[in-house]
C-alpha cells in the first residue's frame, strides 16, 4: 500500500483569477490591482462554495472576510516571484521553475528584423503590428484581411505574437503553420512567450473568434514538475491549454477545451475515469482571462465565476479518499484596471479534499511553492518552491 499520503492533485487555474496586488506591483503599473475583490465590488459575487474553501478570508477589502465562517479547507495566497505577469511564467513557477528575466515585449509592435523573414516565409504581408484588443482587431482590419488575405498581426503588454485570419480566408491549418513559423523566427533576443493563433469567423461586423486557437511556447526550463511526474511513471493529465503552456513537456495525455464549462466537464470526467492513475490532473479555465479580464467585463467575469461556483461541490464530492483539489491562478488580469494587460498580483491557493487538513497557509512567496509541494508527495523534486504537504496532510 502506498506510503504517500495522498495519491492525486487535481490542479484548476482560474485564469487571470488574481487576488490582491504583489508587494512589487508598482514596478509592472498594477499598483492597487485585486481582480476577484474587484469583481464583487463592481458587480456583487454570489459564491458561497469558494467563500467556503477560504476564498474571502483571502482577497483584500472582500466585505465580512474576517467575520466569514472558518473555511473548511487550507487557504493561502501565492505572490509572483517571476519576473512577469504573463501566462506561461505563471504556470511555469506553478511547476517549480522561476524566471530571473522577463520574456520581451513589444508596445510599438515587432521590428523589421522578425517582420522580413516572416513575410518571406508566408508569402504575404501582414496587417496592424501593434498592440490591440483581440476582438477589436479584427473589426478594424477585418475587411482589409477579406480583400487582401494578409493576416492581422498583434500583440500586448504580454510577450505574445498574435496572428489572426478568417477561416475562410486562411484554413486552420496554415493559420497553425504560420504561428510554427513564426515560433522559428523568433528566438535569440526576440523569443517571446507565446505565438497564438486566433482564427475568426462570421461576417463583416459580426466577426466571432473560434474555439480553435492555439499556442506555440517557448519550451520550459528543465526539471519542471510534470516533466518531473510523467519521468517517474505519474499520469499527467493536460486540459485545456495546459499542454500548449508546456510545449508538450512532461504531458501523458491531454485533451483541449472549447469553454471554461468544457473543461469542467473535462476535469470531472478525469477525476472519475483515471482513479487508477497517480499523479495529476491540471485543468486550465482560460474565458475568466480571455473573455472578461482581457475585455474588462466585470459582470461577465462574475458570472462566469458563479458558474464555476455552482461546479465546484459536484467536483469535490467526486474526490477519492487520497486526492487533493487544489484552486489557483496564473496571474491576474483585473477588469476595472486601466487598458486590457494583465495585472501583476497574488494568486488564489485553496485546498481541500477528503484527508486535506484546513487552515491557513498563509501568504507564501512564490507560486513555486505549489509545485514543490506536488513534487514532495511524490518524493520528487523541482528546482524551486517551499513545499506546505505537512501543513494539509492531516
Amino acid at each position: 500500500m502506498s506510503q504517500r499520503p495522498f495519491d492525486r492533485f487535481i490542479i484548476m487555474v482560474i485564469d487571470g483569477g488574481g487576488v490582491g496586488a504583489t508587494p512589487d506591483a508598482e514596478q509592472f503599473g498594477d499598483l492597487g490591482a485585486n481582480t476577484l475583490g474587484h469583481v464583487r465590488e463592481a458587480a456583487g459575487l454570489d459564491a458561497p462554495c469558494l467563500e467556503s474553501l477560504g476564498l474571502g478570508r483571502i482577497v483584500p477589502d472582500w466585505p465580512a472576510g474576517g467575520e466569514a465562517p472558518q473555511p473548511n479547507a487550507a487557504f493561502g495566497r501565492m505572490a509572483e516571484q517571476s519576473a512577469g505577469k504573463d501566462t506561461s511564467t505563471g504556470h511555469w513557477e506553478i511547476a517549480g521553475c522561476i524566471l530571473e528575466e522577463a520574456f520581451p515585449v513589444y508596445p510599438n509592435g515587432f521590428p523589421e528584423a522578425v517582420l522580413a523573414p516572416f513575410r518571406q516565409a508566408i508569402g504575404r504581408d501582414v496587417l496592424c503590428n501593434r498592440p490591440a484588443s483581440g476582438t477589436e482587431v479584427i473589426e478594424d482590419f477585418g475587411r482589409e484581411h477579406l480583400d487582401t488575405g494578409k493576416p492581422i498581426l498583434y500583440t500586448s503588454g504580454d510577450s505574445v505574437f498574435q496572428l489572426a485570419a478568417h477561416n475562410d480566408v486562411v484554413p486552420l491549418e496554415t493559420l497553425y503553420e504560420w504561428c510554427n513559423t513564426a515560433r522559428a523566427i523568433l528566438r535569440g533576443d526576440h523569443e517571446v512567450g507565446r505565438i497564438i493563433a486566433r482564427p475568426f469567423s462570421g461576417e463583416l461586423g459580426s466577426f466571432k473568434r473560434t474555439t480553435d486557437r492555439r499556442d506555440f511556447s517557448v519550451d520550459p526550463p528543465e526539471g519542471h514538475l510534470l516533466e518531473a511526474l510523467k519521468t517517474a511513471g505519474l499520469d499527467v493529465f493536460a486540459i485545456g491549454k495546459i499542454e500548449d503552456i508546456y510545449a508538450g513537456s512532461g504531458v501523458v495525455e491531454a485533451v483541449h477545451t472549447k469553454s471554461n464549462a468544457h473543461g469542467i466537464e473535462l476535469t470531472a470526467q478525469a477525476i472519475e475515469g483515471r482513479r487508477h492513475k497517480p499523479g495529476l490532473i491540471f485543468t486550465n479555465l482560460v474565458d475568466f482571462d480571455t473573455l472578461y479580464g482581457h475585455r474588462r467585463d466585470p459582470a461577465g467575469f462574475r458570472a462566469c465565476l458563479e458558474e464555476f461556483d455552482r461546479a465546484l461541490p459536484g467536483l469535490i464530492a467526486s474526490l477519492g479518499e487520497r486526492d487533493v483539489l487544489v484552486l489557483t491562478a496564473d496571474h491576474g488580469n483585473d477588469p476595472t484596471a486601466p487598458g486590457t494587460d494583465h495585472t501583476r498580483e497574488c494568486v488564489p491557493l485553496l485546498v481541500t479534499g477528503p484527508n486535506v487538513s484546513g487552515g491557513p497557509l498563509g501568504d507564501r512567496s512564490c507560486f513555486a511553492d505549489l509545485g514543490a509541494t506536488v513534487a514532495d508527495c511524490f518524493g520528487l523534486q523541482v528546482p524551486a518552491g517551499e513545499s506546505f504537504l505537512a501543513e494539509i496532510r492531516g
